[in-house]
């Protein structure tokens, strides 16, 4: 008898299908109530069915198509305050997905790159007229925790099927009828991942520390609490500061949960006395020394971790030493802005050129200020 071994990838999808497919036959057998005021009505498949009955077969969206875009100020200062707050999001989703996914921690380059393409794709969109921008969806950093799936082909084979799905829209609109708590239940695996891999980024401090514990605590509530009291229309109308403009901007941001708990966080972190030991600092410095020592090593034995490569061009781009300034190029070093300005201050004055043993000594406070 052979025994076949699901991978992770297939036990969801097969759970997705399997539990779709009996919320069809409770549907079709009247199970669920009829009406929102009964039990099951939301697990119905039939709900949303006039959307996939409605939709046409093709449809091919082009710039433009719902009228030339307009600017104004109001709406671009409110528009760049969801900018900047889904640019701190991005950031801790992009270390978030190299942790599940195995992967080194994204150098600057790599963080560079990702918030430029996602401007880029803001850009695209607004003219295509979709009416929002484009971020990285945390959503699916908790699906490559739950599949142990995050090979580069497959998010390719994604975009390719989701560009498809744009263009024949009766697939699209299938998915649409998706009964409310399987879309639930998928959310709520993800986003406690989500979450857990939040955490244990908090494993360099020390949180037997009740200065440590007060902040996370605080932090963390405040982020979940702040953003929902602000929901509220006659809570948000408390936000009165006499400019239109900036209410809206405030509105942003404090409805944005990372926004708020990252901001407390960051700032009762620097201002509430602790130890570097306490906040973690030495540990990561360590960890930034080691992995210096790692690059040094690979480099000398003519090793390249290559996770954060081009693909393909990176033999022509290393040719090229004018690349190494550009912040989103893979050769991009951040020494080199500091090695131009030493170099032009030694040309002024040669006595600061000398370098003694001191600072020739490797040190994790000296490698922390060059990251």
């Amino acid at each position: 008898m052979q025994v076949i071994i699901l991978s992770t990838f297939h036990q969801v999808i097969l759970a997705v299908v399997i539990v779709w497919i009996f919320c069809a036959i409770l549907t079709l057998t009247n199970v669920f109530g009829e009406t929102e005021a009964e039990n099951g009505y939301y697990a119905r498949t039939d709900i949303r069915m006039s959307v996939l009955t409605d939709t046409a077969w093709f449809r091919f969206p082009y710039p433009g198509q719902w009228g030339l875009p307009t600017v104004s100020t109001a709406g671009m200062l409110g528009m760049l305050a969801g900018i900047i707050a889904s640019m701190l999001e991005s950031i801790g989703d992009y270390y978030a997905c190299a942790r599940l996914a195995g992967a080194p921690p994204p150098p600057t380059h790599a963080v560079n790159r990702g918030i430029m393409i996602e401007g880029l794709g803001s850009i695209i969109a607004g003219i295509w007229g979709t009416g929002n921008g484009t971020t990285s969806y945390s959503e699916n950093i908790g699906a490559i925790g739950i599949t142990k799936v995050g090979s580069r082909r497959v998010v390719q084979s994604s975009a390719l099927i989701m560009i498809a799905f744009g263009v024949l829209s009766k697939f699209g609109a299938l998915f649409v009828t998706m009964p409310d708590p399987i879309i639930g239940g998928v959310f709520c695996i993800m986003f406690g991942m989500i979450t857990a891999v939040g955490i244990s980024n908090l494993q360099y401090v020390d949180m037997n520390s009740t200065r440590n514990m007060s902040i996370f605590g605080f932090a963390m509530l405040m982020g979940l609490v702040l953003p929902q009291w602000l929901n509220d229309p006659a809570n948000a109308a408390s936000i009165q500061t006499g400019s239109q403009t900036l209410d809206q901007i405030l509105l942003v941001l404090l409805k944005t949960s990372m926004f708020v708990g990252g901001a407390i966080g960051f700032t009762l972190d620097n201002t509430v006395p602790g130890s570097p030991q306490e906040r973690g600092i030495l540990a990561w410095r360590e960890q930034l020394v080691d992995n210096a020592d790692d690059d040094a090593s690979d480099a000398y034995a003519g090793k390249h971790d290559a996770t954060y490569d081009f693909p393909a061009i990176m033999p022509y781009v290393r040719k090229v030493r004018a690349f190494k300034f550009l912040p989103i190029c893979p050769t991009f070093n951040v020494n080199a802005y500091k090695y131009c300005c030493r170099k032009k201050q030694a040309v002024r004055n040669p006595e600061t050129a000398v370098r003694t043993p001191e600072t020739a000594v490797r040190t994790p406070e000296t490698v922390a200020t060059q990251f």
